[in-house]
């Protein structure tokens, strides 16, 4: 699933793999098993390149409906 989201981020961007890459200071090979889900990347890993593509991540309280993001999260806080 997340290698799905990782593409799709991408390619509303129309970046290429290899852009991405080396904005993250990645192989294009390493991006590809995440998009393919061969290997997991880590979270750290998805905020990079959520963060290349202009992209939030954003976790919903589905009960009381607040927004949490990883931009206004203190992660000394959790």
């Amino acid at each position: 699933m997340i290698g799905k989201m990782l593409k799709t981020m991408r390619k509303k961007r129309n970046y290429t793999q290899e852009f991405v890459a080396k904005k993250i200071g990645y192989a294009r090979n390493t991006l590809t098993e995440y998009e393919t889900e061969a290997i997991e990347p880590t979270f750290d890993t998805i905020e990079k390149i959520a963060n290349m593509c202009d992209f939030d991540i954003v976790f919903i309280d589905r009960k009381t409906k607040e927004i949490l993001s990883s931009k206004n999260i203190d992660r000394e806080e959790v």
